[in-house]
């Protein structure tokens, strides 16, 4: 499934409010609750903005983000980074495909990591996004050194997304938008594989359904529509400043 890169090769001014404005809205979203960040690799660098330890996900702005080189070392501001940097660090490095990284704590997505047995299936049309897999980390321990960081980023592989088993989720993406809209998309694909579960035998996508949708599906166009909308929302909602005229 071919990337987006909306809106072209940002500068670090652009990648900072999109980054701001990704967090804000998967707080807004109740997603990213007071723990979590987001990450995005900056253009010819081995470096990324990434929020500080204790900057409040709802209050974010441009200018708080912090810049870090791929050891977890703060090379551009004068917090400290989040205690799980290396996951960030540590995915940017083994995946140059991959441009921004999300992690979070949405906590019915984590519970199909701890049933025996109970795996999470793409079971809506955008989870197509996860067709290789949504493997589990098996280690529920907080991302917080660089061994940590690689052992995570060998169980995601080449996949899109993973789950870390009774602790929380990673999604990656090749912009900052498709990030915001897959983390919507894979908590909402969690959700629904939890009440249809509820109701009777689940019937996943099959591989023929995925492939033919995958054919047809038009990502950079759906991402930037459900980007331009949760923006929009943002702004309504008083959430986004108007100044951010990176956004759209």
């Amino acid at each position: 499934m071919v990337e987006t890169e909306m809106p072209g090769s940002l500068d670090e001014a652009a990648l900072r409010q999109q980054v701001a404005a990704c967090t804000l809205l998967l707080n807004d979203l109740e997603i990213m609750g007071y723990s979590g960040h987001v990450s995005a690799r900056l253009p010819g660098r081995d470096a990324f903005l990434i929020q500080s330890f204790d900057q409040s996900r709802a209050e974010l702005t441009a200018a708080d983000l912090l810049v870090c080189d791929f050891d977890g070392r703060v090379v551009a501001g004068n917090d400290r980074p989040p205690a799980e940097v290396y996951l960030h660090c540590e995915i940017l490095r083994a995946r140059p495909d991959v441009q921004a990284v999300a992690h979070f704590h949405d906590d019915l997505t984590t519970v199909f990591t701890m049933v025996e047995g109970l795996t999470l299936l793409p079971i809506k049309n955008h989870a197509v996004r996860w067709a290789d897999g949504i493997p589990t980390h098996p280690d529920p321990s907080h991302v917080a050194s660089p061994a940590l960081g690689r052992a995570l980023a060998a169980t995601l592989g080449s996949c899109h997304a993973l789950l870390i088993r009774a602790h929380g989720q990673v999604v990656t993406a090749g912009s900052v938008p498709a990030l915001l809209v897959d983390s919507v998309h894979f908590v909402e694909n969690a959700r629904a594989l939890y009440q249809a579960a509820a109701l009777g035998r689940v019937i996943p996508l099959s591989a023929a359904e995925m492939e033919a949708f995958q054919r047809e599906f038009k990502r950079d166009k759906h991402v930037a529509k459900l980007w331009k909308y949760y923006v929009g929302r943002g702004r309504a909602r008083g959430l986004l400043p108007k100044e951010w005229s990176a956004l759209l």
